[in-house]
This record gives structure tokens, C-alpha cells and sequence, in this order.
């Protein structure tokens, strides 16, 4: 643990009694009601991050709604919370309150708790918040499917977070999908889909159509799978059947699901070929599908 977090750890939790935190919650909806913004100074900032570790859920969305009305002056005690808090349910609580704050001062606090925190669901709502801070997050997203000391669950949490990110991040994407660490050009290839759909960004597509020959079975899966979706598209559906020929079971596979999403008529024959000579009983049960499907058309 970095020399920042090993400072001020709580040794215990202050938390309301359930009497205090029902009567609290009470009072701040009230407040919220009649237009009043809750006190913000530092006192009423404790007892409203005391109050995210109640097990009554409504009761939480009221302390956090509140803290987020005050803003960057509940982020000290939020980001205190989230890294040391003894408190699993608190420590969940503080990373949704961080997204709605949406102050990229928390990015280093929540990258920290993906990176080290136990619980997963802590990790998950982490990379919610930080997902709403574009590049900046891509950026941490993409270093941490580089090192080899991520866990599946952080990469795989790391990969969604690229998604949610979208266009609002695409040049890291595109940066990161020519990247040599193919953990990294997967992921960001498979995030390039708002990119492509919504801009029509020619560079993005140009990627994505490269990396269906690229050295990585992981790459190439996820730019046919992408492909598949993007249908709206033009895409020379000859590289896709060209695909079902791959030594991998699972990219012929998945060229054969992009095929029948794609409708592609004029590549049936292909499809039909790949069925005579596969002997894989997953693929041929897919390379049927696809088939059926369009000939259902």
C-alpha cells in the first residue's frame, strides 16, 4: 500500500445508532424538500458518511444524495472513507457518492480502491465513478490491464469501463488498440463501438477492420464480435467468411454469429462450405444457426 493510504486508518467506524440515522434521513428530506441545502461544514460531513454505512438502502440513497449536494466540500472525508473505512457497505456507498460529486480529484482514491480494495463490489462501483472521466480514466483503465499484477477481475472491470467510456475516450482508445500488449488492443477495440456508430470515424473503423487478421485469437474475437454488432455499417463481409477458416474453433465461431447478424446473404455459400468440413460439434451447431437464420430473411 503506497505511503499516501497507510495514514490516518480508521480503527473504528463511527456509526450512527438506527435511531440517529432514521432521524437524520428524516431531517435531510425535508431539507431537500423545502429547497434547503444540507450543512456543509466539516461536523455534519462526518455524520452524513457515518450514515452510508446503515444496512437500510433508502436510508443510504438519502445520506448520499445529500453529500452530493454539497460537493467538493464532502470529497476529503469521501475519499478518507472509501480507502479506510473498516466498513464494506460504506466503502461501497463512498465510490457512488464520488460519481456523483464527479470531481476528478477522486480519480487516484478510486483507481486505488480497484486496484487494492477486497471487496469486488467496492472495485465495481470504483470503476463506475471513475468511467465518467473519459480519458483521464482510460488512461488508468488501459495501465491496468497492462501490468501483469491485475487480476482477471480488475482487467475484466477495466474492460467495462472502457465500454462505458465509449467516444468520450477515443483517442486513448485508439491509441490503445495498436498497443502491443494484446490484453490492451482487445479491450480498447471492443470499446470503439459508440466510436464507430455514432461518428462514423473512419480511422476507428480502419482498426477495427486490421485488427480481424491480428496476431491475438483475443483481438481478433473481439473485432469480429464488435463487427458483428455494428450493422448498420459497410463492411467487406468477405474478411468475415474468410475468418471461418481460422485454425481457432472460436473465431470461426464468432465470424459465423457476425455473419448471420450482418445478414449476409452473399457469403452462404461460405458459411455452407465451413459446415461440410467442420468438426467441431459447438461451430457446427452455430455455422447451422447462421444458416437458418439467413435464409429466414
Amino acid at each position: 500500500m503506497p505511503e499516501e493510504y497507510q495514514q490516518n486508518i480508521f480503527t473504528e467506524d463511527k456509526a450512527l445508532s438506527s435511531e440517529e440515522a432514521a432521524n437524520l434521513a428524516a431531517e435531510l428530506k425535508e431539507k431537500l424538500k423545502e429547497g434547503q441545502k444540507p450543512e456543509a461544514d466539516i461536523l455534519s460531513i462526518k455524520k452524513l458518511i457515518s450514515g452510508l454505512g446503515d444496512k437500510r438502502g433508502l436510508l443510504r440513497r438519502t445520506f448520499s444524495e445529500s453529500l452530493g449536494i454539497i460537493g467538493k466540500a464532502a470529497l476529503p472525508e469521501l475519499r478518507e472513507a472509501l480507502i479506510n473505512s473498516q466498513s464494506v457497505t460504506t466503502r461501497r456507498a463512498a465510490a457512488k457518492t464520488l460519481k456523483l460529486i464527479g470531481d476528478p480529484a477522486a480519480l487516484p482514491d478510486l483507481l486505488h480502491a480497484l486496484l487494492n480494495d477486497q471487496d469486488p463490489v467496492v472495485q465495481g462501483s470504483a470503476v463506475g465513478a471513475m468511467a465518467i472521466f473519459g480519458e483521464d480514466a482510460a488512461k488508468n483503465f488501459l495501465e491496468v490491464l497492462e501490468s501483469p499484477s491485475s487480476s482477471e477481475m480488475q482487467c475484466g472491470l477495466a474492460s467495462w469501463g472502457l465500454s462505458f467510456i465509449g467516444a468520450k475516450g477515443a483517442r486513448i482508445l485508439k491509441r490503445g488498440a495498436l498497443s502491443n500488449n494484446e490484453r490492451v488492443r482487445a479491450s480498447s477495440i471492443a470499446a470503439l463501438g459508440e466510436q464507430i456508430q455514432l461518428l462514423n470515424d473512419t480511422d476507428a473503423k480502419d482498426i477495427l477492420t486490421n485488427a480481424i487478421n491480428d496476431p491475438s485469437v483475443e483481438v481478433q474475437i473481439e473485432a469480429i464480435k464488435l463487427m458483428g454488432f455494428l450493422n448498420d455499417q459497410d463492411w467487406d463481409l468477405n474478411l468475415l467468411a474468410k475468418r471461418l477458416k481460422s485454425r481457432n474453433p472460436q473465431v470461426r465461431k464468432q465470424s459465423a454469429l457476425s455473419l448471420m447478424k450482418l445478414k449476409a446473404i452473399k457469403q452462404k455459400q461460405a458459411l455452407k462450405e465451413s459446415l461440410l468440413k467442420e468438426k467441431d460439434p459447438e461451430v457446427i451447431n452455430i455455422l447451422s444457426l447462421s444458416l437458418n437464420k439467413i435464409d429466414s430473411k
